[in-house]
């Protein structure tokens, strides 16, 4: 069914920090606030820079809060779905702020897997240009965040949380990776880009 961007409430005990507010700004739930994740440590194995979301996007983004999903042992039934409206050129910074927003609310980090329709993310980049052997390792391994693109996500084991950034490509390779992303998520789906075209992609399908 068609998603509706509001603000849904994911019902789970947040384990861990809560994301701290700027500095004079009080906020009563974490909320994602485009601005770069800290730079990646020299060794493989965790996500390079981020870029911030551009400034006219700021004033533009109707973001939505972002909640841990039930945990991986309860999650039996079928997993919510959570729209965080974006532009095409925000889905990516969404989906990293929706990443830091979990993992700040007590997710390990081997939880999430985030797939991207178009821009590869830097953190897949990065790694694959050590060789696809050492970048499916860390899949396989699943003790980090993982990222790929949606042409390959049929490879993706599931994982409790799955965050997809429909920062571009075909309405075909959103079409695609949407089911696919909802059936590898365990207990939460989070689809970060624009609500009319998730809408229009996914129609009754999900």
């Amino acid at each position: 069914m068609p998603l509706i961007p509001e603000e849904p409430q994911i019902h789970e005990s947040a384990q861990g920090p809560r994301a701290t507010p700027a500095s004079g700004r009080t906020a009563p739930t974490p909320r994602p606030v485009p601005g770069p994740r800290p730079a990646a440590p020299p060794r493989p194995g965790r996500p390079g820079p981020l870029r911030p979301a551009p400034p006219a996007q700021r004033s533009s983004r109707d973001a939505a809060t972002v909640q841990p999903g039930p945990s991986a042992s309860a999650a039996s039934a079928t997993p919510q779905i959570q729209l965080i409206p974006a532009p095409v050129g925000g889905a990516l910074d969404a989906a990293d702020e929706a990443v830091d927003l979990l993992l700040d609310s007590g997710r390990a980090p081997g939880e999430v897997l985030v797939i991207t329709t178009g821009e590869q993310h830097p953190w897949a980049a990065h790694e694959l240009s050590f060789g696809e052997a050492s970048y499916w390792a860390q899949h396989d391994a699943g003790d980090d965040v993982f990222y790929m693109d949606a042409d390959v996500a049929g490879r993706a084991a599931a994982r409790p949380v799955v965050v997809v950034a429909v920062n571009g490509g075909s309405d075909a390779t959103a079409a695609t990776a949407l089911p696919l992303a909802l059936s590898r998520a365990g207990a939460l789906l989070i689809v970060c880009g624009d609500p009319q075209q998730i809408n229009s992609v996914l129609g009754a399908g999900v």
